[in-house]
């Protein structure tokens, strides 16, 4: 006789599309600031294996130039290890870019009868050891080794912005072997989906609103792929073959993010700086002070437009769009305008300053041409004299 929780999890899936067996891959995408910026020159091989432009190949229509930023790559060599249930192959790979930020990702397969079954793979475990914690010895093994090539490194590891990415393989398949559409299936599994993307393990819990407010951003190219965008997780269905270049998207986005986080806290301590120097600096020693927001505008300058041209052109629209999505979900927008609102703060104390500083210039000069007079005078008297 069939287990009762199967009764019940087959009523929640409708047995007209409960898929036989769920195979994929979870990945786990972390982003790191190490750095003020990069040199540009070529990195031949790091921690051991050679260094290579990234590539990769659009399944779907593109312009015939198809435009994407090509990060330098390192693929680690795969290791074996014990996961949430049994061995399993890792393969870890890891992305420099120009910004002083690396990318680093986590694969680890997997087979499951139901979603619910992989809330396990949050917060994973191998060998009994925090997959957090060993990405983080990883991120700063590169660091040393790369300090040559970094400008301005951080003293310290900053904390990664994390994403995690449940990669399952199309086509889905019924019990009896019938393919599924994955649209089809979104709609008689989406609070299982809603649960697994929020991390709760049982999904009959959730409410209506949160379902619908944690698949909110799903999106469908064929009739066998899916990708559902939350804000720390996101689910892709589509064949093992095309995972990479929406991974990709979202290892962007989750750069993005990591970047404008960092550069949020080099505003706010530039702030705190310039307040407290222009409060307490008298007004003739304030050169240090203005050189520094002068420098910090050219940063910003220069910080706004590498990040731009990391996605400024995708090529193929789809993957535009699943863009859209995640800078929506990761409020990209709310934090270019946050960094443009103190930007603007420091340029009005960088206009404000120079102003002081032309006008005490100006009284120094009058004060001279006064100065010189009076000698002129002096001079005129004493010769009469």
């Amino acid at each position: 006789m069939e287990p009762i929780v199967d009764l019940v999890r087959g009523a929640a899936d409708g047995s007209a599309s409960k898929v036989r067996q769920y195979c994929g891959e979870v990945v786990y995408i972390y982003a790191y600031d190490v750095a003020y910026d990069m040199t540009r020159q070529p990195i031949r091989a790091l921690l051991g294996q050679p260094v290579a432009p990234f590539a990769i190949d659009a399944s779907k229509r593109s312009p015939r130039q198809f435009l994407f930023y090509r990060p330098q790559m390192v693929r680690l060599p795969p290791v074996e290890r014990i996961g949430p249930h049994g061995p399993v192959r890792v393969d870890r790979s890891i992305k420099l870019l120009p910004v002083g930020a690396l990318s680093i990702t986590v694969r680890v397969p997997f087979s499951a009868a139901h979603l619910e079954d992989l809330v396990a793979y949050y917060d994973l475990k191998l060998d009994g050891g925090s997959l957090h914690a060993e990405v983080g010895q990883l991120a700063e093994q590169v660091g040393a080794e790369l300090k040559d090539y970094y400008v301005r490194p951080h003293p310290r590891l900053f904390e990664e912005e994390a994403y995690t990415v449940f990669c399952i393989g199309a086509p889905l398949r019924t019990q009896e072997g019938t393919r599924v559409s994955a649209e089809q299936w979104f709609e008689s599994h989406r609070r299982q989906v809603a649960a697994l993307l929020t991390q709760e393990a049982e999904s009959e819990r959730l409410s209506k609103q949160e379902t619908e407010e944690s698949t909110g951003h799903a999106l469908s190219y064929y009739e066998d792929d899916l990708v559902v965008v939350d804000w720390n997780a996101a689910l892709l269905i589509d064949e093992p073959a095309d995972f990479d270049e929406t991974l990709y998207i979202m290892e962007l986005a989750n750069l993005q993010l990591a970047e404008l986080e960092a550069y949020d806290r080099l505003l706010d301590a530039a702030l705190e700086r310039s307040y407290r120097d222009l409060g307490e600096r008298p007004l003739l020693s304030r050169a240090g002070t203005l050189r520094e927001l002068r420098e910090i505008r050219i940063d910003m300058a220069r910080f706004n437009d590498e990040m731009s041209n990391i996605t400024k052109f995708f090529g193929d629209w789809h993957l535009a769009r699943i863009y859209e999505r995640l800078s929506f979900r990761f409020h990209l927008a709310d934090w270019h305008r946050t960094i443009n609102g103190k930007l603007k703060t420091l340029d009005d104390l960088y206009q404000l300053l120079k102003h002081d500083q032309t006008n005490s210039w100006m009284m120094i000069l009058e004060v001279t041409i006064v100065l010189l007079f009076i000698i002129d005078l002096v001079v005129l008297f004493l010769g009469l004299k």
